[in-house]
């Protein structure tokens, strides 16, 4: 167990370790910090209270999906890319240590930065504008934000299982990221293609069932779609690209 606390340990030192993890970081809180000014000098601040602020800060957690599907496609297929990944399997590791030590790096890096994210916007919002109750949420704001936060991270958790897998099936890095943001930005274009109001087999898809604040209030999505559905459908979709990333590091050549 202390060998694979090491192991993962190791994994979180490669990811904090190098200069683009920090300016992620550095623009994350710099942007957040730069909206909320913005909104404040729009007249915001008579508008707008501190909760409403930071609903509206929201939006900027896009940017931890897109770092977090950077990671998650670099971890593995960076190995390659650099030629490491020989001196990292010639130790004592079991392959599917190696690659769960990988995925955890992954979740914790996707905690440490919605965390930092959320800090920022509260610190900014209550900093900036007046902490009145809010005008357009409902009687517990905090509730309200802390939910969509959470769709939000289910929706990052999908998005870096598959730039997890892309990075275990590509060699080049580049590619495996450019294949992740490419798919994080195409998902709305899907959605309005095969929307499951059209066609019914189209709440299979991986994309329709991503916004899962359309199920706000126990409201029901097209098709008959429903909060637990579109959870089974994102869990089975996050446990395929699981266990193709397994299959294909078990049987990846690394002598070439």
């Amino acid at each position: 167990m202390n060998n694979f606390l090491a192991l993962v340990q190791n994994e979180n030192m490669k990811i904090y370790r190098r200069v683009r993890t920090w300016i992620m970081f550095g623009l994350l809180v710099l942007l957040t910090i730069l909206f909320g000014v913005l909104f404040s000098l729009d007249g915001g601040s008579q508008r707008l209270s501190a909760w409403d602020a930071l609903d509206q800060l929201s939006f900027l957690y896009y940017l931890v999906s897109i770092y977090a599907a950077v990671i998650a496609a670099d971890i593995v297929a960076g190995e390659f890319t650099w030629g490491t990944i020989k001196l990292l399997l010639i130790r004592p590791w079991t392959r599917t240590k190696v690659l769960l030590s990988k995925l955890l790096a992954v979740l914790l890096f996707t905690l440490a930065m919605s965390a930092v994210f959320f800090a920022i916007a509260l610190a900014v919002s209550f900093l900036i504008f007046p902490n009145e109750p809010s005008q357009y949420l409902e009687a517990s704001p905090l509730s309200r934000i802390l939910e969509s936060l959470l769709y939000s991270y289910i929706d990052l958790l999908v998005i870096a299982a598959f730039s997890f897998m892309l990075s275990t099936v590509f060699r080049s890095s580049g590619i495996a990221i450019g294949l992740s943001i490419f798919i994080l930005f195409a998902g709305n274009i899907f959605t309005l293609l095969f929307h499951p109001s059209r066609y019914a087999w189209a709440k299979y898809l991986l994309f329709t069932n991503m916004d899962l604040g359309q199920y706000r209030g126990g409201q029901v999505g097209p098709a008959g779609m429903t909060l637990g559905f579109s959870i089974t459908v994102l869990a089975v979709y996050v446990l395929l690209f699981l266990a193709v990333a397994w299959l294909v590091f078990k049987k990846r050549d690394v002598a070439a």
